[in-house]
């Protein structure tokens, strides 16, 4: 029972950070590596990706295909959260220990996505 409302919260928690890379891009654009081109299309893919795999989540038939895509986005996304701590933020205001904090993080959610494979 747990398990299944753990489930709703991982879909919802991607479900609205995808639509907020169409809301507020500015946060999203700034924390994409200047290496990166095209900073505006990732940042769309990635949203689109975040909100299709929240919602197949949701669906017992798609659930483990969605689980290993959000895996996998998270491990695509890795560097944007190492870029973020190492520009100190990116010219936003939040704090050092947060983005150290969010590195590991990822990890969480990586095992967190691995229950429903």
């Amino acid at each position: 029972m747990l398990l299944q409302v753990l489930m709703y919260v991982l879909a919802g928690f991607f479900v609205f950070a995808g639509v907020y890379h169409f809301l507020k891009p500015k946060f999203f654009l700034r924390i994409i590596p200047p290496i990166l081109p095209l900073k505006e299309w990732i940042n769309w893919i990635t949203g689109g990706f975040e909100v299709a795999l929240g919602l197949l989540l949701l669906f017992p038939s798609y659930q483990s295909i969605a689980a290993w895509g959000i895996m996998i986005l998270l491990v695509a996304v890795f560097p944007a959260n190492i870029y973020h701590l190492m520009a100190k933020g990116a010219g936003m205001k939040v704090p050092i220990w947060a983005l150290w904090v969010r590195l590991p993080l990822q990890g969480v959610l990586i095992w967190w996505a691995y229950q429903y494979t």
